[in-house]
C-alpha cells in the first residue's frame, strides 16, 4: 500500500520557538548581570573509580562569576589537596584518581557556588559515589534432583552492587538459556520453572551479573539440575531406597497453579511519579499456567501499559498519581487458579509547578518571583538570597517574602541579588537559581538585521525580533517601507517579540520592520520573508510486484519551486539503499535489475529542499515459484495405501495451488518418475493408493501462480507384497488377416498391472453358435496370437486372461471376432440411372446377399467416366472417377457431371479385403447446360468513335450455343457508369466493330454466350477511343488464324449530347474561344470564365445563334483565366474546363526599343525598303493592273500568313518554316491547359498582326488578310490604331 508523508521545516521551527518562549529574559552579556548556573553534575553522580572525577559547574555573569565548593556542608580548600584542581574559567573540579588516589576518599555531597559583585548561584548537592562491582561470595553449590512436573527456583543472589546489575543465565558456551511460558527469569534475578521437564537437566545452569558501570561480568557457580522421569525415578527407588527420601514415586498428575512469587495473597508498593512500574507474578502448576493482568476498579492505562516475560511482568510507564490502586494477577490453567492482589502508591519528589525566573527591573519598578512546586507529601518551599537563607540575609526594604512568592517593590540597582528556591519532601528536592537584575537601558534588538526567511506556503512564519531593555520594551511589527501597524487576526504577536503568520501565503513576501521602544529610546530592525511553493509528488512510486529475475522501476516525479533545488533519495524499509550495481537511480525513478528474493519491502522516494521534505512509498512484493517442499514422511504403510505427508517450502509471496505427487517405480523404471495425483495447496498430507509389487519413490512438486517448484527429495522406498494381476488386458479384438486365419491382439499389461513376478496370458477361443470347446494357448512376452485352419469369415468368441507366479486375474470378459476376409463373389444388380440435372444423376442398384459379401460389408463403389461431350462430337481420353457409398446402400448420387456429355458407370461391392465383381456398364447422358465464359475478349483498333472486339468461343459450351450477348456503358472521369447499351450476336461470329462512339472515352463490355438452356459466365473488359485523328477508311483485317469471316460493322448513337475540344486563342486583353458540340441542333451556348484559382463566381457571356466560336473581351494581360462552355435548356451540362492566359503588356517594351539608337537606324533602313518597294510595285501596276491580295499570297506561298477557314473561324494548315510539320485540325492546348505565346501554334502574333490585331464579331481577321479578294495591298490594316514597328516587321516578307 501506498503512503505519503510530508515534513516541512517550518514546523521544526515552531517547537524550536515554543521551546524559546519558555525561557527567561536574556540579559546581554555585555551588560552587568548577577551568575546563573549553566552547567553541573547530576545530583547523584556515581563515578567509575577507576577514572578521573569530573564535577562539573558551569556559570556566566558580568563581571565573571568566581567559584567556590563545599564538601558535605563544610569549605573545601581545594589548594590543600593536590589531587583537586579547577580548569580554568570555571568551577569544575577535576580529582585526579588515576595516579595512585582512590575514588572512596573522595566520596561525599558537593556543592558549587558562583559569586560576583551582583549576587551568588549555588548548584544542587551533587553526590559522589564510586561504583561497585564485587565478586560473589564462595558457597557450595548443591546439584538439584528434581522429579518430572514439579517445581523449581533457581536462586542467583547476586553481589550487591552500584548501581545494580543487570542479570542473565547462560551455559558454559555462553548461550542465553531458552525461556518461555513454562522458565522465566524474575525480576530478582532468579531463574523459575512452572514444573521440570527431562530436557530441563543439565550441569550448568550458570548466572551471570554484568555491571555496566565498569563494564565487568562476574559469573556464580553452576548449577546442577538432574530431572527424573517417572519410570527412571522408580528403577532408582528400587535399586538405592536407602539413600534416597522418597518411598515410592508417584505418577505424574497435574494440579491446580500456585504463585512462587510473591508470596501470599497480597503485597504492597511504593512507586515514584515518572518512574516505571513494574509487578510481577509467576506461577507454578501442571499444566503450565498463563497469566492475566487486571486493575480493580479501573482499567489499565492505555499507551502506557505492556506486558512482558511471557505477561508475567506488568510494565506501566510514566507514572502517575492516577496510576495508584489494586493490581490483580490471576494464574490459571485446566485445573484451577490462583491470584495475587498488588496494592500500589504512588509517590512523588517534588516538581515544578512554577519554577522562578529571572527577573529584570528598571529602577523604581515592581516584581515578584514565585517558587511553586508539588509533591507527595506536599515539599516544603524555603528561599535563599545569595546561597544564605533569606531568614538571616541582610534586610532589602524593597522585598517582601509571603510563601512561596517574594514581592518587589520601588526597586533600585542595590536591590540585584540572587535567590534561590527549595522544594523539599522525603523522595527529594528541587533548587532553582532566579536573579534580580536591577537595570537602566535603552532597548535594543538582538536579532541580526536584514535577515531572511524562507517559508514553504501554508506553514508558519515566525519573524524573530529577539530584544532586550529595561523597562521592557513595547514591539510593534509594520509590513513594507511606509506599511501601517499590522494587528488583526492574520497575526500573532508574541511576548518575546516574535511575529507569527498562522498560514503564510504567496502575497505574504515581503520586507517586515520590527520596532521596540520604552521610555529610554527607539530602536527597528527589518527582516525579509520569501513564500515558496510547496514541495509536492506528482507522480508517486505505486504497488509492484514481480518475479524473481525481472526488473522493476519505480516512479517519482515532482513538482517544487523555481528557486529551491531539490534532491530525491531512495530509501529501502526507511534505511539506505543497499550498495548494488543493480540499483539504478535515474532523475525520476529507481530502476531495480535482476530482481532477488532479498528486494522485496518498502521503497520510499524522499524529495527533499531547504525548506521542506516530501516522500512517497510503495511496496515490492517479490514473487517467484515456491520452493520446494521437504521432509517428506510415509506413514501407515499398508499393502494397497501409504500416508504421504510433507513440509511446503516458502511461497515466495505467491500462495501455493496445489501439490502435485509423483512417484518412481525403483524395480521397473528406475529414474523416471510418474504422475500419481495432486491435492490443493493447503494440505500437507495425502493418503496415496498404490499397486502390488512395486518398489515405490514419491516426490512432491509445490505449484504457484508464477510456476513449478523443483521436486523435493526423493521419500524413502516402499516395496509392495506381490498379487494376483487385477484386471485383464484390454483392446482384445479377432481379425484375420488371411481368409483361413484368426489373428488375436490385445493391450498387454503395463509394469505394475502385473501385480507380481512371472506374467503370462491365457489366450481362449472357439467359434461362436457351433457348441465348441474353448480351446486355450498360455503365452509370455507377446501381445498376439494367430490361430490357422479356420472357416472363411466366421464370428469367434474371444477372451484374455492375465496371471502371474501367485494366480490368475479374475474371469476376462469375452468379445466377438471374426476370421479372415475374402474377395465379394456377386455384383450388384439391376443398375438404374436417373439424371437429376446438367451436372448431376442419381444411381440405383440391387444390394448382393450377404452371405456372397464374405467379410464386413464396408459399402458400394461406382466407378464413371466420360465417354464424349455432344457438342464436340470427338472423343477424349477416359478418365475414370470413384465414388463410394459406406453400409448397405442402393443408391448414390453423381455430382460434378459436365452438361450435354456421355458417360458410362459400373457398380461394386466392397468388404475389408477389397472390391468384388463389377456390374456390366451403363451409357446415360446428360443434357444441355449453361456455356462457360468465352475464352477471350480482346479490343483493338481504337480510333477517334470505333473499336474492334473479338472473342473467343466459351472452352466449355456445355450444348449448342444460339447467340452472344454484348452490353457496354461509357465510364466518365469520376468513374460514374452512363446507360447501359445490348447487342445480340450470332453464334457464328468472332468479331465485331462498333462505330460512332464518344470521341476520348472509357468503355466497359460485358460479353457472353448462350444456349438454349441459358447464358453463361460473362467476361469484362475496358477500352478507351483515341483522342483525336483524321478519319480512316481503313477495313477491319481480323487475324487467319482465329476468323474465318468478315468483321461486322456496328454504329452506336451517341450516348449523350457532348461539347468537347474547347480551345482559347488568346491575345493581351482579349481571347478567342471556339468548341465542338454533338448533340440535338438549335442549341443556344454560353461561355463562361474568371481568374484560374480564384473562388470568385464565374462571368458568364451568352453566345448569339449556334456558333462555336466566341471573343472574350476586357481581359488582364498576362492573367490565367479558366474557361468552359455550356448549353442553355440541357440542365447542368457543360464542357470541361480549358485554362489559358494572356499576352503580356507590350506598351513599356515598345518604348524602351524605340529609344534606343540601333533601333532608330533600322526603322530608318525599312522606312527606305518599304519605299523603295512601293515604287517597284507602282511601276509593276501600271504594267500588270490591279494585283488582290489573294494572287499575292498564292505567287509568295508565305509560310508564316496563311488565311482563316471560314466554316469555323479557326487557322487552316499551317507549316512551321523550321520542321515543316502540319497542324493537325482541333489542335489543342498543351497538358497543362495553358496558352503561352512562345510555345503555342495558334499565338496571334504568328499571324502577322501580332497582340495588336483585331476581331470582327464572327471571329475573322480584319486587314490585309481578311480573305476577300477586292481589298488592294496599299489599304494596309484597318485597324483603328496605327500599326507599330514591331509588327511591321513580323508582318515583313
Amino acid at each position: 500500500m501506498m503512503t505519503k508523508k510530508t515534513i516541512s521545516a517550518s514546523r521544526a521551527s515552531l517547537i524550536l520557538f515554543l521551546c524559546q518562549m519558555i525561557t527567561a529574559l536574556e540579559v546581554p552579556l555585555d551588560l552587568s548581570q548577577p551568575p546563573t548556573i549553566t552547567q553541573q553534575s547530576p545530583k547523584d553522580y556515581i563515578v567509575d573509580p577507576r577514572e578521573n572525577i569530573v564535577i562539573q559547574c558551569e556559570a556566566k555573569g558580568k563581571p565573571p562569576p568566581s567559584f567556590s565548593w563545599t564538601r558535605n556542608g563544610t569549605h573545601f580548600d581545594i589548594d590543600k589537596d593536590a589531587r583537586v584542581t579547577v580548569k580554568p574559567n570555571s568551577g569544575t573540579l577535576v580529582i585526579n584518581i588515576m595516579n595512585g588516589g582512590k575514588a572512596e576518599a573522595y566520596e561525599g555531597v558537593y556543592q558549587c557556588t558562583a559569586r560576583n559583585e551582583r549576587g551568588a548561584a549555588i548548584s544542587n548537592n551533587i553526590v559522589i559515589r564510586p561504583s561497585r562491582s564485587p565478586l560473589w561470595t564462595k558457597e557450595k553449590v548443591e546439584p538439584k534432583h528434581v522429579r518430572e512436573g514439579d517445581p523449581l527456583v533457581l536462586h542467583c543472589s547476586p553481589p550487591v552492587g552500584l548501581p545494580p546489575p543487570i542479570i542473565f543465565w547462560m551455559d558454559n558456551s555462553f548461550q542465553r538459556l531458552p525461556q518461555n511460558e513454562r522458565v522465566s527469569q524474575g525480576l530478582n534475578g532468579d531463574l523459575y520453572f512452572s514444573n521440570v521437564k527431562p530436557e530441563d537437566t543439565r550441569e550448568d545452569y550458570i548466572c551471570y551479573a554484568r555491571f555496566n558501570h565498569t563494564q565487568t561480568i562476574q559469573q556464580k557457580q553452576p548449577i546442577s539440575v538432574k530431572v527424573f522421569s517417572m519410570d527412571s525415578l522408580n528403577e532408582t527407588i528400587s535399586a538405592n531406597l536407602s539413600d534416597t527420601g522418597f518411598y515410592g514415586a508417584k505418577p505424574l498428575t497435574e494440579r491446580r497453579p500456585t504463585l512462587l512469587t510473591p508470596v501470599g495473597s497480597t503485597s504492597n508498593k511504593v512507586e515514584l511519579r515518572g518512574n516505571v512500574l513494574l509487578l510481577e507474578c509467576i506461577a507454578e502448576g501442571l499444566p503450565t499456567p498463563v497469566i492475566r493482568w487486571i486493575k480493580e476498579g479501573g482499567e489499565l492505562p492505555i499507551n502506557r501499559t505492556f506486558f512482558e516475560n511471557f505477561k508475567k511482568t506488568l510494565k506501566i510507564i510514566e507514572v502517575s498519581e492516577a496510576d495508584s490502586g489494586k493490581y490483580k494477577c490471576v494464574a490459571r490453567n485446566p485445573l484451577g487458579s490462583t491470584h495475587h492482589t498488588i496494592t500500589v502508591t504512588v509517590k512523588a519528589a517534588p516538581y515544578w509547578i512554577t519554577a522562578p525566573r529571572n527577573l529584570v527591573l528598571s529602577p523604581g519598578e515592581d516584581g515578584t518571583l514565585i517558587c511553586r512546586a508539588n509533591g507527595n507529601p506536599k515539599p516544603n518551599i524555603s528561599w535563599l538570597t545569595n546561597g544564605v537563607p533569606i531568614a538571616i540575609a541582610p534586610e532589602d526594604p524593597s522585598r517582601k517574602v509571603d510563601g512561596d512568592t517574594i514581592i518587589f517593590s520601588d526597586v533600585q540597582e542595590r536591590s540585584s541579588a540572587v535567590y534561590q528556591c527549595n522544594a523539599s519532601n522525603e523522595y527529594g528536592y528541587l533548587l532553582a537559581n532566579a536573579f534580580v537584575n536591577v537595570l537602566a537601558e535603552p532597548p535594543r534588538i538582538l536579532t541580526p538585521a536584514n535577515k531572511l526567511y524562507q517559508i514553504i506556503a501554508n506553514n508558519p512564519a515566525l519573524l524573530d525580533c529577539a530584544f532586550f531593555g529595561s523597562p521592557v520594551p513595547e514591539i510593534e511589527w509594520f509590513k513594507g517601507v511606509k506599511g501601517s501597524i499590522l494587528h488583526g487576526d492574520l497575526y500573532v504577536f508574541h511576548d518575546n517579540g516574535t511575529l507569527e503568520i498562522p498560514v503564510a501565503q504567496k502575497d505574504s513576501t515581503g520586507t517586515y520592520t520590527c520596532v521596540a521602544r520604552n521610555k529610554l529610546g527607539k530602536v527597528q530592525n527589518e527582516v525579509h520573508l520569501e513564500v515558496k511553493d510547496p514541495t509536492m509528488i506528482i507522480k508517486q512510486p505505486e504497488y509492484k510486484i514481480i518475479q524473481k529475475g525481472g526488473q522493476v522501476s519505480f516512479e517519482c516525479t515532482i513538482k517544487h519551486d523555481r528557486t529551491l533545488m531539490p534532491t530525491i533519495t531512495w530509501l529501502k524499509d526507511n534505511g539506505e539503499l543497499p550498495v548494488d550495481e543493480r540499483f539504478i537511480i535515474h532523475k525520476d525513478s529507481l530502476a531495480i535489475m535482476n530482481v532477488t528474493d532479498k528486494d522485496d519491502g518498502t521503497y520510499t522516494c524522499v524529495a527533499n529542499t531547504t525548506l521542506d521534505s516530501v516522500s512517497a512509498s510503495a511496496v515490492l512484493t517479490v514473487v517467484d515459484r515456491p520452493d520446494p517442499p521437504f521432509d517428506l514422511e510415509l506413514t501407515d504403510q499398508l499393502e494397497r495405501s501409504i500416508q504421504l505427508s510433507w513440509i511446503p517450502g516458502y511461497d515466495n509471496n505467491s500462495p501455493i495451488t496445489n501439490f502435485v505427487i509423483e512417484y518412481e517405480d525403483g524395480m521397473r523404471e528406475p529414474g523416471v518418475w510418474h504422475y500419481q495425483t495432486e491435492v490443493h495447496g493447503t494440505q500437507t498430507t495425502v493418503q496415496l493408493k498404490l499397486s502390488p509389487y512395486v518398489n515405490y519413490s514419491f516426490r512432491v512438486i509445490a505449484v504457484n501462480e508464477i510456476g513449478r517448484s523443483q521436486p523435493s527429495e526423493a521419500s524413502e522406498q516402499y516395496l509392495t507384497k506381490a498379487a494376483k494381476p487385477d484386471e485383464n488386458p484390454s483392446g482384445v479384438q479377432g481379425i484375420g488377416s488371411e481368409p483361413d486365419n484368426l489373428v488375436i491382439i490385445w493391450e498387454p499389461l503395463k509394469g505394475f498391472q502385473s501385480n507380481g513376478p512371472g506374467l503370462q496370458y491365457k489366450v481362449s477361443w472357439r467359434q461362436k453358435d457351433v457348441g465348441d470347446e474353448w480351446t486355450s494357448v498360455i503365452v509370455a512376452n507377446v501381445s498376439k496370437y494367430i490361430v490357422s485352419g479356420t472357416p472363411t469369415f466366421v464370428p469367434y468368441e474371444i477372451k484374455v486372461q492375465a496371471l502371474n507366479d501367485l494366480g490368475y486375474a479374475p474371469e476376462p470378459a469375452e468379445v466377438i471376432g471374426h476370421s479372415g476376409e475374402d474377395l465379394p463373389m456377386v455384383a450388384p444388380g439391376n443398375v438404374q440411372v436417373h439424371i437429376v440435372n446438367s451436372t448431376l444423376a442419381k444411381v440405383h442398384w440391387d444390394p448382393v446377399p450377404l452371405k456372397t459379401v464374405r467379410g464386413h460389408l464396408q459399402g458400394y463403389r461406382i466407378y464413371y467416366w466420360k465417354v464424349q461431350s455432344l457438342s464436340k462430337r470427338r472423343r477424349r481420353h477416359v478418365e475414370k472417377k470413384i465414388l463410394t457409398f459406406s453400409g448397405n446402400k442402393t443408391h448414390g448420387m453423381l455430382p460434378g457431371l459436365e452438361p450435354y456429355s456421355s458417360y458410362k458407370l459400373n457398380v461394386r461391392v466392397v468388404n475389408g479385403k477389397g472390391e468384388g465383381p463389377a456390374s456390366p456398364d451403363k451409357l446415360f447422358k446428360t443434357p444441355e447446360g449453361v456455356p462457360s465464359s468465352p475464352s477471350f475478349l480482346k479490343i483493338s483498333n481504337p480510333t477517334l468513335d470505333s473499336l474492334t472486339l473479338e472473342w473467343g468461343p466459351p472452352t466449355h459450351p456445355n450444348g449448342v450455343l444460339i447467340a452472344y450477348t454484348l452490353k457496354f456503358q461509357p465510364i466518365n472521369s469520376t468513374h460514374e457508369l452512363g446507360p447501359l447499351i445490348e447487342i445480340r450476336i450470332p453464334a457464328n461470329e468472332t468479331s465485331l466493330i462498333l462505330s460512332n462512339l464518344n470521341y476520348s472515352t472509357r468503355y466497359k463490355f460485358y460479353f457472353y454466350a448462350q444456349t438454349s438452356v441459358g447464358s453463361g459466365s460473362q467476361i469484362t473488359e475496358e477500352a478507351v477511343t483515341i483522342m483525336d485523328e483524321g478519319y480512316s477508311e481503313t477495313l477491319f483485317a481480323t487475324s487467319p488464324v482465329i476468323h474465318t469471316v468478315h468483321p461486322t460493322f456496328y454504329k452506336v448513337r451517341p450516348v449523350y449530347p457532348r461539347i468537347r475540344n474547347v480551345t482559347a486563342s488568346a491575345a493581351e486583353t482579349y481571347a478567342n474561344i471556339s468548341w465542338e458540340y454533338e448533340g440535338p441542333d438549335h442549341v443556344n451556348f454560353y461561355v463562361e470564365y474568371g481568374v484560374a484559382g480564384s473562388k470568385e463566381d464565374w462571368k458568364k457571356e451568352i453566345v448569339n445563334g449556334s456558333r462555336s466560336f466566341f471573343v472574350l473581351k476586357g481581359l488582364t494581360p498576362g492573367t490565367s483565366y479558366k474557361v468552359r462552355v455550356g448549353a442553355e435548356g440541357l440542365s447542368g451540362f457543360v464542357s470541361s474546363e480549358d485554362v489559358f492566359e494572356t499576352g503580356p503588356a507590350m506598351a513599356s517594351r515598345q518604348v524602351d526599343i524605340a529609344t534606343q539608337g540601333w533601333f532608330i537606324g533600322l526603322m530608318c533602313a525599312v522606312a527606305l525598303l518599304i519605299l523603295i518597294l512601293l515604287i517597284v510595285c507602282f511601276i509593276r501596276r501600271n504594267k500588270g493592273g490591279k494585283y488582290p491580295v489573294k494572287e499575292k499570297e498564292d505567287a509568295h506561298a508565305d509560310p508564316e500568313i496563311q488565311p482563316m477557314k471560314e466554316d469555323d473561324g479557326t487557322f487552316g494548315e499551317y507549316s512551321d518554316a523550321e520542321d515543316h510539320k502540319p497542324l493537325k485540325k482541333g489542335s489543342r492546348t498543351p497538358s497543362d491547359r495553358t496558352v503561352k505565346k512562345e510555345d503555342s501554334d495558334d499565338s496571334l502574333v504568328d499571324y502577322g498582326e501580332g497582340v495588336n490585331g483585331q476581331f470582327n464579331e464572327d471571329g475573322s481577321f480584319i486587314g490585309q488578310y481578311s480573305g476577300k479578294k477586292e481589298k488592294e495591298p496599299a489599304e494596309g490594316n484597318e485597324s483603328s490604331e496605327a500599326p507599330s514597328p514591331v509588327n511591321a516587321m513580323n508582318s515583313f516578307v
